[in-house]
């Protein structure tokens, strides 16, 4: 008799925190904080935490659709130039982990806009959604380079993971300010993702684990898997698109990059780094991405013409420390 009544509960608490466990770690797992980023960073010779605080950068503070706070920071070597990338970072990260990407667009004369996403680093959310509403933050921080430097400005993302498949969900609402997108590593459609973490990585039976996960994402966080499917915006899309994707990632399979580069109409382009897991094919390969991205940006924006600020004048840099550079 005990033994039935154990097991009974058993069948009704394990599905249920199996189920919250699922939520939970989809829409809020806990963010990694900036000082644990940067030390990954410097560990792998990336970039280091001493040279973002030494960078002369603006922080922006700016408000989404749903009025929550985004933050962000705007890096300007070329006050004279109009062209501007806003990099967007993955899961559990921050602008900090953006950092590393700094370097391969202003070599090439760009500015550069680091983004927080929600829920993530200083920006205000309770829940990750995959696009569904970051695509629209995307938009505000669009729209802010264009009241500020005019509409003939011209702007590239470049996202990562989840910031991959953000900037592609945006794909779907771009403004003809944005010429082109770069998405590392990104996921072609939420539902194939999470079935794939479920039975792959996890090792649980889709049925009924998936169905009971989605149905508690749809009324805590307000939307679904199903809603969220980068694949269909680009499908639609004739901007310019630049998939990468290390060989081995297991987390977000390779092939749907594949699949994206497929299906995609239009400017394209696929790069596969081999050897690189998730999210570290510009460590594994630092100069064939950056080759690649340098040609995919000279035939799709023209090349500006480099115009750094003037070095300050040691007057200058006695009166304001801010004003040091790397």
């Amino acid at each position: 008799m005990y033994i039935a009544i154990i097991l009974l509960l058993l069948l009704v608490i394990l599905p249920a925190g199996i189920t919250h466990f699922g939520y939970v770690q989809i829409t809020q797992m806990r963010v990694k904080n900036d000082l644990r980023l940067f030390t990954i960073l410097e560990s792998l010779g990336l970039y280091s935490r001493d040279r973002y605080e030494a960078l002369v950068k603006q922080e922006v503070v700016l408000s989404s659709i749903d009025g929550l706070k985004l933050s962000g920071a705007a890096i300007e070597p070329y006050p004279d130039s109009k062209r501007w990338i806003i990099i967007v970072h993955g899961y559990t990260g921050s602008r900090a982990v953006s950092t590393q990407f700094i370097d391969m667009f202003t070599d090439e004369g760009y500015n550069v806009l680091l983004i927080d996403q929600r829920r993530h680093g200083q920006s205000e959310g309770r829940f990750t959604t995959y696009g569904y509403y970051e695509k629209y933050d995307v938009q505000t921080w669009v729209n802010w380079l264009v009241e500020q430097y005019g509409s003939d400005t011209e702007i590239g993302l470049h996202g990562q993971s989840l910031g991959g498949g953000t900037v592609l969900e945006y794909l779907s609402i771009a403004a003809p300010q944005v010429k082109l997108v770069i998405a590392d590593c990104p996921y072609s459609d939420l539902t194939d993702l999470m079935k794939h973490q479920i039975t792959k990585l996890n090792k649980l039976p889709s049925v009924p684990f998936f169905r009971w996960v989605n149905n508690r994402i749809r009324k805590k966080a307000g939307f679904c898997f199903e809603q969220v499917s980068p694949i269909r915006s680009v499908r639609e899309s004739h901007l310019p698109v630049m998939f990468i994707h290390g060989t081995n990632d297991t987390y977000v399979p390779t092939r749907m990059s594949q699949e994206m580069y497929d299906a995609k109409p239009g400017p394209k382009k696929l790069v596969l780094i081999k050897g690189a897991i998730h999210a570290n094919a510009y460590h594994i390969d630092p100069h064939q991405y950056r080759a690649e991205v340098r040609s995919f940006l000279h035939e799709y924006i023209v090349k500006p013409e480099m115009k750094a600020a003037p070095e300050p004048s040691f007057i200058e840099l006695f009166q304001d420390n801010s004003l040091e550079t790397v």
